[in-house]
């Protein structure tokens, strides 16, 4: 099961279709690589092939990860923190806000942190008020929950 926004979702699926146009690209440089003769020695004809390998493993990865997608309601009760929230915070490093989001969508420099990670997974369930304690690269950090968006 993973873990999307509602725009995430929409940029997997444009990624899904970008691979897919690559298809025709591909085979028609199959179809000119084999044109040139000998398939052993033909550099032109393995490379279209790696990429079409390539290609075709990342359409089906893509195709997986929408099929196992949950998309993350924008309608969540604000009570507890979970997939989907914005949590605002207080540690001995200030206030920061945070997004937990799926590891799909993970960018820890943009605040979006994976529910899967150690942060992410000291905040699920987790209530305004409470103090969390986290490990991170810096060590272990407590941080005060301030509000839950």
């Amino acid at each position: 099961m993973q873990y999307i926004s509602s725009e995430g979702l929409e940029q997997l699926k444009g990624e899904l279709e970008e691979f897919k146009k690559k298809r025709h690209d591909i085979a028609k440089r199959l179809e000119e690589a084999k044109a040139l003769g000998d398939l052993s020695e033909n550099a032109e004809y393995q490379e279209a092939r790696e990429d079409q390998a390539f290609n075709e493993g990342k359409i089906a990865e893509l195709e997986q990860t929408l099929k196992e997608a949950v998309v993350i309601s924008k309608n969540l009760k604000k009570d507890i923190v979970r997939v989907g929230s914005t949590v605002k915070v207080k540690s001995d490093n200030g206030a920061q806000t945070f997004n937990i989001v799926g590891s799909e969508e993970s960018n820890p420099i943009e605040g979006k942190i994976s529910n899967e990670s150690p942060l992410g997974k000291s905040f699920l369930g987790r209530k305004t008020g409470e103090v969390v304690e986290a490990e991170t690269p810096r060590g272990k950090m407590k941080y005060r929950i301030l509000a839950i968006e």
